[in-house]
């Protein structure tokens, strides 16, 4: 896989994540995912916040912020943008992989903005980590 087709397949969740953060932020549960959805109860569960800030609220940061690495990865490419953009994964993942227990096994309740957000930054690792690109000068 060339390197722009792996950062661009990245920006595009990094969008998602983003547009997924900004709907659990700002628009009511009821309207954006039903009374009897698994939102409500996953985003009004003890797990909807970390350190008294709402996951959805760091999301907001986060991933627009890893967007920006990544559309700056694309443009012009700098080895600490690709450590920043695979350090803003590792710690993503990490959480991701502790979100989608608790979803699955603790609440046994599904969000599917959660699950999008989710999945997007575990598939975000492993297109890097998979899917890396020849370093020049090394044979």
């Amino acid at each position: 896989m060339k390197n722009k087709t792996k950062y661009t397949i990245i920006l595009a969740l990094m969008i998602l994540a983003t547009i997924a953060s900004i709907i659990l932020t700002f628009i009511p549960l009821q309207k954006a995912c039903g009374a009897s959805e698994g939102c409500s109860i996953v985003n009004t569960s003890q797990y909807e916040t970390t350190l008294g800030i709402k996951n959805a609220h760091i999301g907001l940061i986060a991933f627009p912020i890893l967007a920006i690495l990544t559309i700056l990865e694309l443009r012009k490419s700098h080895r600490y943008q690709k450590r920043l953009i695979t350090l803003g994964m590792l710690l993503g993942s990490a959480f991701a992989i502790y979100f989608l227990y608790i979803q699955f096994f603790v609440l046994k309740a599904l969000c599917k903005y959660c699950l999008v957000v989710d999945i997007g930054v575990i598939l975000s690792l492993g297109l890097i980590l998979f899917f890396e690109e020849k370093i020049e000068g090394k044979k």
